[in-house]
């Protein structure tokens, strides 16, 4: 089998955590889940919580607007698993 990428491979893995631990009841959500947590590394990763006191507001403004869409689909991950939303 070909090596997967980085982004394939976060999802496979998560999938095959999620699947031994038999913490979900569908599989079809697992997989959205799982695929929508590995997407938001990919496209919106995490970038701490706290940007340097001296930033220009623009800058302050797509950073918080970074944070909040994360937010929103770490959100429908969760609800897909049935959890509350969580920072990976």
């Amino acid at each position: 089998m070909t090596p997967l990428s980085p982004a394939a491979q976060a999802v496979l893995n998560e999938v095959l955590c999620k699947m031994c631990a038999g913490e979900c009841e569908s599989y079809a959500q697992m997989i959205a889940a799982a695929t929508l947590r590995a997407a938001v590394d990919q496209v919106v990763p995490d970038e701490g919580h706290a940007l340097p006191i001296h930033i220009p507001s623009a800058e302050w403004l797509r950073f918080d607007e970074r944070k909040k869409i994360r937010a929103k689909f770490l959100a429908i991950a969760a609800e897909l698993n049935g959890t509350t939303p969580y920072e990976s």
